[in-house]
């Protein structure tokens, strides 16, 4: 990573904001999610699930949280 110098901290500030058309934007974003995703795993399976009462959705969550 470079070196930069700032005249001030207004400066400095606007240095770290990246325009969305930036390339650089996109992969920050990427690599930020990868790395959420690795501190926080998802604890549910994807999609939309029905049940049929309460209880049984309760007894499916309690399911994914042992998991």
């Amino acid at each position: 990573m470079p070196v930069q110098k700032f005249r001030s901290l207004d400066e400095a500030r606007e240095a770290l904001w990246l325009s969305p058309a930036d390339p650089a934007f996109l992969s920050g974003v990427a690599r930020l999610w990868r790395l959420a995703a690795a501190l926080a795993p998802r604890r549910y399976p994807r999609g939309v699930h029905r049940y049929r009462s309460i209880a049984e959705a309760n007894r499916a969550r309690e399911a994914w949280e042992r998991r």
